[in-house]
């Protein structure tokens, strides 16, 4: 009996192991830093522009190539999610104080129906939001969210410069956001 057990256990150790090497080794997070539920990339480490578009909440259409130059913070929520209503002011309080300083902010809306997203919305924040209720959006990214609600923002070249894999508050957010905004794009916006 207890041999059986210690094959199993040893089974499913060399299993997992296997599957957190193969998961995690040549991956763009992994040239990058990790700090709990923080992951933060170098200029020189950061990803290429993950594509993002689609249906907005409000009607019309978004792509994420219309905002190159300009430092975007996105954020994944969902109007069934308490800790993205606990971050919402946070977020929009962010979006006002450094929107000067050329950040734009964008929403995806994932798992939800569109009248408790619009209605979740609606009085809280002012920058819009992609409608992905199957949540593909987050599979664009190099680096993804992984998780409800999540923030990634990304440099005036559109690359993955920090990913926040829980929610978030203005103070730790807006000084994240000001020092990206403060970076030089890269020379002929080369990647």
């Amino acid at each position: 009996m207890l041999t059986r057990r210690l094959a199993a256990a040893l089974l499913a150790a060399v299993t997992a192991g296997t599957a957190l090497v193969g998961c995690s080794s040549g991956t763009q997070e992994s040239r990058c830093s990790a700090d709990g539920s923080v992951v933060t990339c170098a200029p020189d480490q950061r990803s290429k522009t993950p594509k993002v578009s689609g249906e907005l909440l409000t009607g019309g259409s978004y792509d994420i190539s219309q905002d190159r130059g300009q430092v975007v913070v996105v954020n994944f929520w969902g109007s069934w999610c308490a800790p993205c209503r606990a971050e919402a002011d946070d977020l929009e309080a962010t979006y006002q104080a450094t929107r000067a300083a050329g950040v734009t902010f964008l929403g995806i809306n994932v798992q939800d129906s569109k009248d408790k997203a619009i209605a979740f919305e609606e009085g809280r924040v002012t920058y819009p939001s992609v409608f992905d209720p199957p949540s593909r959006q987050a599979l664009n990214f190099d680096i993804p969210p992984n998780t409800t609600p999540a923030t990634v923002v990304l440099d005036r070249d559109g690359r993955i410069a920090v990913v926040i894999r829980r929610a978030v508050t203005r103070d730790e957010l807006r000084p994240i956001v000001e020092k990206i905004a403060a970076e030089r794009p890269a020379p002929n916006g080369s990647r």
